[in-house]
This record gives C-alpha cells, sequence and structure tokens, in this order.
C-alpha cells in the first residue's frame, strides 16, 4: 500500500524534457512521419511555391508544414483551427512543429497550395511504399465510396428557386444601393477597402453559377436528347432502325413514318395492281384465275398494326406529359454553398450531399489510383480508372525490389460472379466484354480472384471514414475538393507502410544507404 501521493508541481520550470528526442519513444510513428518527408520525399514543388530571402519574418519549411498535415490528417484533424490547437497541447504535433506553431491561418494557406502539389506527393509516397516492398498487384479492385463535402443538403436548389433567389439578391442590392447612395453619397458607400482586397467567392456568384450549370445541364440534355432522336429517325427513313425500343422524344414521330411508310407501300400495291389490269385489257390479254386484288391501305392488317402502333405511341406520350406535369418532386438541384457537389444516392436509402471518390487498390490495400468523382455512379470511371491503374502498376514495377505480378481487376458488380457460375452473361447484356469477364470469373481463379474484392476494396475506405475518421471534405469546389481527397489517400499510404511494419526507421536507413 502505498504511503501517500506524488507530488503535483505545476510551478516547476520544465514538465518536459528540452531536448524534443526525449519527448516521445523512438518507435514513435511520428518519427517515422517525419523522417520520410525530410528524407525521402521529393518535396521541392512544395519549395517552389514559397518565397524566401526577402524582408518580413522566416517563413515556415514547407517539410515540417506537409509533416504537419500528414500526422493532423492521419488522427483525424482537419480542421486548421483543430491543428493550431494541437500544435500547443499534443505533444506529436509539438515535435513535428520543431517549437514553431504556425496558426490556422498559415495552415489553412498552406492546405490551399495543395491542388498543383498533390498528385507528384501521392506518386512519391506510392514510389516510396513500393521501395519498400509495397503495392502487390496481384489482384487490383476498383470501387466508389460516398464522401460529403462541405455543404448542406438544404442548399439545395432547384433552376426555379435559383431564379427567383437570384431576382431577389437584385432587389436586395438595389435597395441597398439606393440607401447608401442617399446616406452617403452617389458613388461612395463610406467604408471603402481597396479593389485587390475584395473576396471573388460571394454567394452572389455561387448562385449565379449554379444557375449557369443548370441551364447548361437542361441544354446539354435537350440537345443531347434532340440529336439522339434526329439520328434514330434518320435509320428508320433509311429502312435500318436500331434494336430497342425508340428514344422517347421520337417514339411517335418514328411511329408516324413506320405507318406513312406501310400506307405507302399498300398504295403502290394498289397502283401496280391496277397498272397490270389496265395494261393486259388494253392488250386484250385474257386473264388467269386468281390474282386477288390488293387490299387497300385503309383495310390493310399491316396499315392497321402500324396505325395502332402510332395511337400507343401518343397515348404514351400524353401520359408522359401529364405525369410531368403532375410531378411534385423537385427537378434537378444546385447547390449554393458548394455548387460542384452532387446529392449522392445511398445504399440502403436516403441521400448525401458530396462527391464519389474512385479508387483502385492493390492486394495489399494501397491505394494506387485515385479520382473525386460528381458521377452519381460508377460504371463511367471504370475506363478511365483501369488506364490510371496501368500507369500506377508500372510506376510501382520500376521501383519495387520484386517486381510484383500483374493480376486481375476486379469491379464493384456482386451479381457477376453468380452470372458467371449461372448462365454466363446475367443482366448486364451480352457485349463481347461482358461474355469474357463472364467467362473468365466461371473459372476457379476467377472466383477465387472475385472473392477478395470486398476485403480488397473496402478496406481502404473503412480505415479513412473510421480509424482517419475523414467522413467529410474541409475545403468547397472540385479542383479543391480533389486534392484534400487525394492527399488524403496519401495519408493512408504511408499509415498503411507504418502499420503494415514496411515503414521502419531500419528500413528508411537501407534505402538510404
Amino acid at each position: 500500500m502505498a504511503k501517500g501521493y506524488r507530488p503535483v508541481r505545476r510551478d516547476q520550470p520544465f514538465l518536459l524534457p528540452p531536448d524534443m528526442r526525449e519527448w516521445l519513444p523512438e518507435d514513435h510513428p511520428v518519427w517515422l512521419v517525419i523522417e520520410a518527408v525530410g528524407d525521402h520525399l521529393d518535396t521541392s514543388a512544395l519549395h517552389a511555391l514559397r518565397h524566401t530571402g526577402g524582408p518580413g519574418t522566416a517563413g515556415y519549411d514547407p517539410d515540417m508544414l506537409v509533416s504537419l498535415l500528414m500526422w493532423a490528417y492521419a488522427n483525424g484533424v482537419t480542421s486548421s483551427r483543430r491543428i493550431e490547437q494541437r500544435c500547443v497541447t499534443d505533444v506529436a504535433f509539438r515535435v513535428v512543429c520543431g517549437g514553431n506553431f504556425p496558426d490556422h491561418v498559415t495552415v489553412a494557406r498552406f492546405r490551399a497550395a495543395l491542388p498543383g502539389v498533390v498528385e507528384r506527393l501521392f506518386a512519391e509516397v506510392l514510389v516510396l511504399c513500393a521501395k519498400l516492398g509495397m503495392g502487390k498487384l496481384g489482384v487490383v479492385t476498383l470501387d466508389g465510396t460516398k464522401i460529403a463535402a462541405s455543404a448542406s443538403k438544404a442548399a439545395n436548389r432547384t433552376e426555379e428557386a435559383l431564379r427567383k433567389l437570384a431576382a431577389e439578391t437584385v432587389a436586395a442590392h438595389a435597395a441597398t444601393d439606393a440607401a447608401e447612395d442617399e446616406l452617403f453619397g452617389e458613388g461612395r458607400r463610406g467604408d471603402e477597402v481597396p479593389a485587390d482586397a475584395v473576396n471573388p467567392a460571394t454567394r452572389d456568384e455561387r448562385i449565379a453559377r449554379a444557375l449557369a450549370e443548370l441551364e447548361a445541364e437542361r441544354q446539354a440534355g435537350e440537345a443531347g436528347r434532340e440529336a439522339q432522336a434526329r439520328a434514330y429517325l434518320g435509320a428508320v427513313e433509311s429502312g435500318e432502325p436500331p434494336a430497342g425500343p425508340p428514344p422517347a422524344a421520337a417514339a411517335v414521330a418514328a411511329a408516324q413514318l413506320r405507318l406513312d411508310r406501310a400506307v405507302a407501300e399498300q398504295q403502290a400495291k394498289v397502283a401496280a395492281w391496277q397498272a397490270q389490269r389496265a395494261a393486259e385489257d388494253a392488250a386484250g390479254i385474257k386473264r388467269k384465275p386468281g390474282g386477288r386484288k390488293p387490299f387497300p391501305p385503309q383495310a390493310h392488317a399491316g396499315v392497321a398494326k402500324a396505325r395502332a402502333a402510332l395511337e400507343r405511341a401518343k397515348a404514351r406520350a400524353a401520359e408522359a406529359e401529364r405525369k410531368a406535369a403532375a410531378k411534385t418532386e423537385p427537378g434537378p438541384v444546385r447547390n449554393i454553398t458548394d455548387p460542384d457537389s452532387r446529392l449522392m444516392p445511398l445504399r440502403g436509402g436516403g441521400f448525401l450531399q458530396g462527391y464519389n471518390p474512385q479508387n483502385v487498390v492493390s492486394e495489399d490495400t494501397l491505394i494506387i489510383a485515385t479520382e473525386l468523382t460528381q458521377d452519381t455512379t460508377d460504371t463511367e470511371w471504370f475506363e478511365p480508372m483501369l488506364r490510371a491503374a496501368e500507369d500506377a502498376a508500372a510506376l510501382i514495377t520500376a521501383h519495387h525490389p520484386a517486381p510484383p505480378s500483374g493480376g486481375t481487376a476486379a469491379s464493384e458488380d456482386r451479381d457477376l460472379e453468380h452470372a458467371a457460375v449461372g448462365a454466363g452473361t446475367g443482366p448486364h447484356g451480352h457485349g463481347e466484354a461482358t461474355v469474357a469477364m463472364a467467362a473468365r470469373l466461371a473459372t476457379p481463379e476467377g472466383i477465387t480472384a472475385y472473392r477478395q474484392r470486398g476485403h480488397i476494396a473496402e478496406t481502404p475506405h473503412g480505415h479513412l471514414k473510421h480509424n482517419m475518421r475523414f467522413r467529410q471534405l474541409s475545403v468547397r469546389g472540385k479542383p479543391k475538393a480533389s486534392a484534400e481527397w487525394r492527399f488524403a489517400c496519401t495519408v493512408h499510404n504511408l499509415v498503411k507502410a507504418i502499420t503494415t511494419g514496411h515503414l521502419t526507421h531500419q528500413a528508411l536507413t537501407a534505402l538510404a544507404s
């Protein structure tokens, strides 16, 4: 049993040793982050953004700032103000800063410069992981995940609402201008600031931008539908219509063309029969029995069938117009806080205001290629991400101590394995690529590879969102948001190298020798 308590001396001159190397144990991961950034990553692009040698206070070392951001993101701290607080209260953050205490403005400005350099930083970390023996390419997976934007769903507006909001804003500005002219005199506000100090990222501009995007999207959609309808009608006129149902915009016109053609063909048959009879009568040719007269167009079964198809097409078009007029749900929307973000449907129901990042992940769960997208589905990004994965595989192979073998790509479609084992094509069409993929998945090797998809693809997402607590972007606009997402993936790869034991002081020393 203890005889008493240890004294609590808060007036002691030094609560921590003066040498920061004694503040944390040698095996603390923050030392690895500092060493990796300072000695093994090419950060010249970051240094090129800084200006030294002029008057004023000395700036902060970019290597220190990027190490600070990496350590912060690895520990779920993305707010610049929270990072500033941790630099004072958290020992590991203080070690990264090396006695400096950058404020939140410095952190925010440094992060704002990431869009121009983060791709190179991502590649540098991937190369470092490859040199450490990571980047197993036996099986790679492509998967998307939803990430929240720095915006609320409540800030979404339809085109009609945006027009109304823009009009209200113009009226409010006009009223304010009139009141200020009366108070300060025409042309002056009384609190003028230099023109270069005005922030262009105003709410009015976001509203105008969101409205312009919706108008452009609507016009592009209408133009696309019109072009598709014209192409289909042209094919119908040429007698070679494509398989499948016609575009909605061309359904009635296509049915009318088919009816007109059926009528014309039958009328031509009747005219030809009548001309032949007249020629025979004039020549005194005795007619043989039979030779039934063709039905007139109004009595022909084919014409009646085409006319019924036209009536059905008109009925469907009328019903579609009725439903569109009675529709109460809002149409396409744009967010006035972050116009680049989109409403993303979630599995299980509901929507998220955010983006849809696409990640290609190696067998040892490194993110080897990534792209932040605005699309609600993943399908369109398969080919671009496949090309990015091939480039990443070449980069890894060039720096890997034992070049990894090429492998299989597994996409997200969970029905493909069942389709391959069963009919061979499933509900995804009968295209050549689909049939070839299904045939490959039907083999034991293909099924074994595909069963790894869930673990490989979902592990980085779980690490980013659960362990790193990176569930929402902290910046707005797709360029900045893309840079932040790629930076978070860069941190994921560096942390993965540490937690798996590939990134150690001994390994870094061996690389440097």
